[in-house]
């Protein structure tokens, strides 16, 4: 018989804003993995299985992945007030920060050493994707249907780019199938 769904821990409108203001700076570029981290490791608001199942939804919805699990998981917490707070946290200071490049940018980006900066950041950012990959896919460790579908979806997107539409569409069908027969 499954468990009832969890209750979510109180958590404050001000807290939202704040836990997501500090992903918006630190993880200025990619912030999934900040977000992961802020949420399970840190603060603890859900646990890992919980924030694979909301970053799962995230991803089937339009949008950024990033903004749309902290809309999801502002309103969770605070309703449409949480979910302002989230997304205003998130946002305020990287939309500070971009115009501020944008500027310089404008004004520097033909130089060798900012062209540099750019490919270390790159590479940065690829490290992190891949670890925060490996963070989300540990919890299906024990589910060899379910790693077997994760690797079915990664290769029709990596190997044989697949249309979105129609990976989505098929994995979260396999998906539904792949959880009924865990039960």
């Amino acid at each position: 018989m499954p468990l009832p769904p969890e209750e979510p821990a109180a958590v404050s409108n001000v807290d939202l804003f704040h836990g997501f203001l500090g992903i918006g700076i630190s993880g200025f570029g990619g912030v999934l993995p900040w977000a992961r981290r802020m949420v399970v490791e840190r603060r603890g608001w859900l646990d890992a299985a919980a924030f694979n199942d909301l970053l799962a939804l995230c991803q089937f919805l339009p949008g950024p992945n990033v903004i749309n699990l902290s809309v999801a998981l502002g309103a969770r917490f605070g309703g449409w007030r949480g979910a302002l707070a989230a997304f205003a946290g998130l946002m305020l200071a990287p939309m500070a920060i971009v115009i501020g490049l944008g500027a310089l940018y404008t004004r520097y980006g033909d130089l060798a050493l900012v062209q540099h900066l750019f490919h270390g950041l790159a590479a940065g950012a690829s490290g992190l994707i891949l670890a925060t990959a490996a963070k989300i896919a540990w919890p299906l460790r024990r589910r060899p249907a379910a790693l077997a579908l994760a690797a079915l979806v990664w290769c029709a997107a990596a190997i044989f780019r697949a249309p979105l539409f129609l990976i989505l569409a098929i994995g979260a069908g396999l998906g539904l199938i792949v959880a009924r027969r865990a039960r």
